[in-house]
């Protein structure tokens, strides 16, 4: 075997860098091997060329089992060869025997993303960060290609609302098709109407906290999100049923727009928590 900094040899003492750490980098595919394998003098031979034309588009770790009993057992390998493949420290791909060349062929390819994937990763960045109108620009072009790909719908939409553009998101939500996202859409529609309201013309309340809320939408309209939820939370900390609890569920929908992952809105959402209980 030809080893290079692209195939390797690792044992239990350096697998946690080697593999582990390394993954933050590029994709590590383990092989699972034994002097004594058959089908794996098959396979591991597949596996060096593969990796030697890929030049460092993934590393080739090679784990002697008889070696390395520590890893063999974390891993839970019970039957050789056994290909792993990590990630960012985990798990992403495995299979266990062995494999002819196309098959191994279509498991390393899988590894690396394509274009699209590079797209999809890019598009939901650009959301997290508020750049939500370069977001708009990536997801939209990602759906001239991939119509009905739900992730970049829910995507667009969110987009488009956290501008106040609240007519290019409605027709998006309404028409949500079934998916693992269709849940949080049908929740941003209250949010969608209540600013497509105000861009027609909010009709005037003489109610205190009529002004307040005005305002809250204006600021949502220009971007500035978490104003408009320190304006919403302020009302609702008075009455938390205003206009028929419709506050409650544009909070909900402001906070899925600014994503699960936003440090700055775990003060929000713990106090709504709070005001709802």
């Amino acid at each position: 075997m030809n080893t290079s900094k692209n195939i390797i040899i690792v044992d239990d003492n350096n697998f946690q860098y080697e593999v582990i750490a390394f993954s933050n980098q590029v994709p590590v595919v383990v092989d699972f091997w034994a002097e004594w394998c058959a089908p794996c003098k098959m396979l591991g031979p597949i596996l060096e060329k593969l990796a030697a034309e890929a030049d460092g588009a993934f590393r080739l770790a090679k784990v002697d089992v008889d070696a390395n009993p520590n890893i063999t057992l974390q891993y839970q390998v019970q039957s050789i060869p056994a290909v792993k493949a990590f990630r960012d420290g985990q798990i992403v791909a495995e299979f266990i025997g062995a494999k002819a060349e196309p098959e191994v062929r279509e498991f390393l390819r899988s590894l690396s993303p394509g274009p699209s994937e590079l797209a999809v990763e890019k598009a939901h960045s650009l959301l997290s960060n508020g750049d939500w109108g370069k977001a708009a620009e990536v997801f939209g072009q990602l759906l001239s290609t991939r119509p009905d790909d739900a992730s970049a719908l829910l995507g667009l939409a969110k987009s488009y609302l956290a501008q106040g553009h609240s007519s290019k998101a409605l027709p998006l939500l309404r028409s949500f098709p079934a998916s693992k996202e269709f849940v949080i859409a049908k929740q941003l529609i209250p949010l969608a109407e209540i600013l497509h309201d105000y861009e027609e013309g909010l009709k005037s309340s003489k109610d205190e906290h009529f002004p307040a809320f005005e305002h809250s939408l204006k600021l949502i309209s220009m971007g500035n999100l978490l104003a408009a939820l320190d304006g919403l939370l302020d009302i609702m900390r008075i009455d938390k049923d205003y206009r028929q609890g419709q506050i409650r569920h544009m909070i909900v929908a402001l906070l899925h727009l600014l994503g699960e992952d936003n440090p700055q809105t775990r003060p929000y959402r713990s106090e709504f928590s709070s005001l709802l209980f």
